[in-house]
């Protein structure tokens, strides 16, 4: 459920770009945190407020949008996905949720149209189980099975994929491939909740057993080839504070399944609790293509980056965090921290209007911080406007 969550949260690439404005930022930053929580109601009035105040943040109402979808208000979901659909000239995430809008009102015709030019790159992986389930409803059984089909070979493990699939071929008069499907079906459900048993298991025995026992419990959950047991068993790892534990499964994880921010983000965060800090980086970046929005990941990349002493590229980073959530101290003070350097190296490099836009930016980031102001003095006398 959380890792549907998650993709049901993330960005479109192409409404990443723009930049907003710093306080539509903080909003947006508020929202994607309250969202990772599946507080979907509060989410959506932080953007709400982005909006107000950056009518054109397009990340902000997507994900406005996709909140509404999730708190089941579908006309106020189809107005934002609409506008989105008019502002990014057909981009496929708007078209997907429209589908699925379409769906629910019973417009299967309308899904289908919408889906259908999307299939050559979807821009969801369960796009095939919706178009076919879209031709199930039309009564169209030839389309539906090759959809549902090939929903099922890419996710095996969906027992959705094989229980519609089954319909469809017991609609299509092929009732011993539909028995093979509803028995495929019947394993995967089994499986799942075998899954979610083995996760309760696993964490009680890493909160009452020595590690070496809770390993051979948890190891149940170890399935070399599903990335998504794989992810769930290093997340528990972590959880329990057993970090070195949970490299090994992220790491295999990220091999099947390259597209996950779950994945990179909490491999990049058991990185970072290691103090492995160059190890981190390289999840975390990743973590943050797939959600640039995202606080958390932000804020763990620009502390590794101060770390590793990249300054440059810590400095670029913490600022996007600190303007995502400008009241987390920790963020903001290693922010000032870094601009403090940067004015330092400026001074040295004889570019005193390079260090005084650093200094300015510290003390934004701590008020009153002691003897800034005198700095801050003392760099403009080199100005040539200030002789």
């Amino acid at each position: 459920m959380r890792l549907a969550i998650l993709a049901l949260i993330s960005i479109l690439p192409g409404m990443a770009q723009r930049q907003t404005t710093p306080a539509a930022t903080a909003h947006i930053g508020k929202g994607y945190e309250l969202e990772q929580s599946d507080r979907f109601a509060e989410a959506a009035e932080e953007f709400r407020a982005a909006l107000a105040l950056d009518p054109q943040a397009l990340n902000a109402r997507y994900q406005l949008a996709v909140c509404l979808f999730a708190l089941g208000e579908r006309d106020q979901s189809h107005k934002q996905f609409a506008q989105l659909e008019t502002a990014t000239k057909g981009d496929p995430g708007p078209q997907y949720y429209l589908a699925r809008l379409d769906m629910l009102a019973g417009d299967h015709a309308s899904a289908i149209r919408r889906l259908a030019p999307l299939m050559a790159s979807p821009p969801f992986p369960d796009a095939a189980f919706y178009l076919g389930s879209a031709y199930l409803a039309q009564g169209d059984f030839e389309n539906a099975v090759k959809w549902l089909r090939k929903a099922a070979r890419a996710d095996p493990h969906d027992f959705r994929c094989h229980y519609r699939l089954a319909r469809a071929l017991q609609q299509a008069g092929r009732r011993k491939e539909a028995e093979q499907e509803y028995a495929l079906s019947t394993q995967a459900r089994e499986r799942y909740n075998e899954t979610a048993r083995q996760s309760t298991t696993c964490s009680q025995a890493l909160e009452s057993q020595p590690i070496d026992a809770a390993r051979a419990t948890c190891n149940r959950l170890f399935d070399p080839n599903d990335p998504d047991k794989l992810t769930m068993l290093g997340i528990l790892y972590g959880e329990k504070g057993k970090y070195q534990e949970a490299i090994d499964p992220l790491d295999r994880a990220a091999a099947l399944d390259p597209d996950s921010f779950e994945v990179y983000h909490n491999l990049g965060l058991t990185y970072f609790r290691l103090k492995r800090y160059a190890d981190a980086r390289s999840p975390l970046e990743k973590a943050v293509r797939l959600r640039p929005d995202f606080f958390g990941s932000n804020a763990l990349l620009g502390a590794t980056l101060y770390l590793l002493k990249d300054d440059d590229a810590a400095f670029r980073v913490l600022d996007f965090a600190h303007r995502l959530k400008p009241e987390d101290t920790d963020t903001a003070e290693l922010f000032f921290r870094e601009c403090v350097i940067l004015a330092d190296r400026s001074v040295a490099a004889g570019d005193y209007a390079g260090s005084l836009k650093y200094l300015e930016q510290a003390a934004a980031a701590r008020p009153g911080a002691p003897g800034l102001d005198q700095r801050i003095t003392a760099t403009r006398s080199h100005l040539p406007q200030s002789r």
